[in-house]
This record gives C-alpha cells, structure tokens and sequence, in this order.
C-alpha cells in the first residue's frame, strides 16, 4: 500500500460539491483528513492523507484536477527558512509528529516534511519567525 499527503484547494464554486467522498468510494481508498478549513462561498483547503495502490492514488488525483480541485504536496505549505535559523530546536520540543528534530551529530534542526502534519506549532514555538505557512 502507498502512502501520499497532500493539500487540496477547493474554489468557491467547489466547496459545496461531494467530490471527496468518490475518493473511496469509485477509487478504493483510505482517506484521512488531517486538516480542514472549509465554509460555504469561500475557498478551501484540506488536507489528507491518502492510502491505496499507486495506480488508484494516481486515478484519484486525476479526478481530484479534472473536478477543479488544486492538488499540491503537503510539504509545499510550511517552510523552514534554514539560512535564518539559529538550530536553537525550541520548534522540536512542540513537533507532534517529529518532523522537527535535532540532529545529534551536528546539533542542527532537521525538518523532515514527510512527517509534517501542518499542525503549526512550530511557527509561533519559533523565536526567530523563521518558519512559516502558507495553509
């Protein structure tokens, strides 16, 4: 089974249409959604996770697009601007899922978008302002 999150932006025009729902039900997958911010006449962002085989994933995605719907990679909406940041790892002490860690060998802040949930804690965790996102 792959594993794939992404962010969906829906437009205004979209927002009210069941189009998640055909995700499991004509694609055969898991969905799990990690964050919504969604309300009627504006637009919307979601983000998933998505479970099944690559094939189904793919076909999903291409509904998803050709239902209007934009799709990106999740890691795309929070940024670690690293030439700013001074590795002081207060940002890893509120990561839920560790996706900020320190590196024990060079005492670096790592940030490893695979894990990231787009929770956000570690924006104002952040002394230094030097992580931000665009959800």
């Amino acid at each position: 089974m792959a594993k794939r999150r992404i962010v969906l932006t829906f437009p205004k025009d979209q927002v009210e249409r069941p189009i998640i729902y055909r995700l499991s039900k004509d694609y055969d997958l898991v969905m799990n959604i990690l964050r919504a911010q969604v309300m009627p006449k504006e637009v919307g962002r979601l983000v998933m996770e998505l479970t099944g085989s690559k094939e189904e994933i793919n076909q999903g995605l291409k509904y998803l697009k050709e239902s209007g719907v934009e799709v990106e990679s999740m890691a795309q909406d929070i940024k670690l601007r690293e030439e700013d940041c001074t590795h002081c790892g207060a940002c890893t002490a509120v990561c839920p899922s560790g996706a900020l860690f320190l590196n024990r060998t060079t005492w670096e802040v790592v940030f490893d978008r695979d894990k990231c949930l787009l929770c956000e804690h570690c924006i104002p965790a952040c002394p230094y302002r030097v992580i931000e996102s665009t959800f």
